[in-house]
């Protein structure tokens, strides 16, 4: 499967955008969460981020749908991180997020409608591939407890 086919069945369940932003906004939510080292709300995180509750639920959501959060509901409710944050690679985020597919298929997109899109299509997949294999290996490297300190 290629790699715009493989986003495109992916895109449709996620719960929030797959974009760098909603990225940092997951780190700095795990981070959140390990920093309070026990449960927090929904409201609570998007008030130390100084952000709308609405737009950080859909991230934690995502989160939660991947196994990397919990969430419990209630009174006695809020999210907590599901393993230690030295075990949570940002690989990890990046690849639950699948913010690689968003840039694939942004430039994917943009090559089409003239005589050579598909040679320019089949030149980037390659460079695509080569792109996200440095990331993760970058990404990989670093976890959020690296990033709570």
């Amino acid at each position: 499967m290629s790699i715009h086919k493989e986003a495109a069945s992916k895109k449709s369940t996620m719960a929030c955008p797959s974009t760098y932003k909603t990225f940092s906004l997951a780190v700095q939510a795990l981070v959140t969460l390990e920093r309070h080292s026990g449960k927090c709300s929904s409201g609570d995180i998007a008030s130390y981020l100084h952000l709308e509750s609405t737009l950080i639920r859909r991230v934690l959501k995502t989160l939660a749908q991947a196994d990397m959060i919990e969430s419990r509901e209630g009174r006695d409710g809020g999210y907590r991180l599901k393993k230690n944050a030295c075990d949570i690679t940002l690989a990890e985020v990046y690849s639950i997020l699948q913010v690689h597919s968003s840039i694939s298929d942004s430039m994917l997109d943009a090559a089409a409608g003239h005589c050579f899109a598909e040679e320019i299509k089949e030149s980037f997949v390659g460079i695509l591939s080569e792109i996200e294999d440095s990331t993760l290996k970058i990404l990989e490297s670093r976890t959020i407890a690296d990033i709570a300190q």
